[in-house]
């Protein structure tokens, strides 16, 4: 809108300045201040013109930009909820299997928390227990799962999840 703005006042400024050097043309102005108007009149017009060209450019850019970004958001709700159904889906993986080892609530509760990264003393103060309590409750998932860690039971379930989708980079290690 500025722009449009500026390029309308260019154009009047010549237009009246246009108007002024005939004026004075016609009134006998020397032929040197007649010259330097019209040299005045073309450098206005070459600036309008260019801005003008340049509006335009920039708004072909913007439209462009906003149909790039309309896919953009688009492929994200996409891609967001692809990860909603994978995150459901492996959350339901996970608690089967803390069924299978027959954890306990509170077992499956910690477990949850273990994965998630949280630390013994953010667990106890996430569940409102004591630390000593969560670190037993650990050491009793770790036994049910045959594990010997909190390490371990991470990668038993990320391990059997990306196995399946690289199995060709998993060879290249071996």
């Amino acid at each position: 809108m500025k722009d449009v703005v500026i390029i309308s006042l260019l154009g009047l400024n010549m237009l009246f300045k246009l108007f002024d050097t005939i004026a004075d043309a016609q009134f006998g102005a020397p032929e040197l201040h007649i010259l330097l108007e019209i040299i005045l009149i073309l450098l206005t017009a070459i600036g309008t013109i260019y801005l003008s060209y340049d509006l335009v450019r920039r708004s072909r850019e913007m439209k462009q930009l906003a149909k790039q970004l309309i896919n953009a958001d688009k492929k994200i709700d996409n891609i967001s909820s692809h990860m909603r159904s994978a995150r459901q889906e492996y959350s339901k993986a996970v608690s089967t299997q803390f069924h299978t080892w027959s954890f306990t609530k509170s077992e499956q509760q910690v477990a949850f928390l273990l994965l998630k990264g949280l630390s013994f003393k953010e667990i106890a103060e996430v569940r409102q227990t004591k630390e000593k309590t969560v670190r037993q409750q650990a050491s009793s998932i770790y036994g049910k799962a045959t594990v010997d860690g909190r390490h371990t039971f991470c990668a038993w379930f990320m391990e059997d999840f990306i196995q399946e989708h690289d199995q060709g980079l998993a060879n290249n290690y071996q």
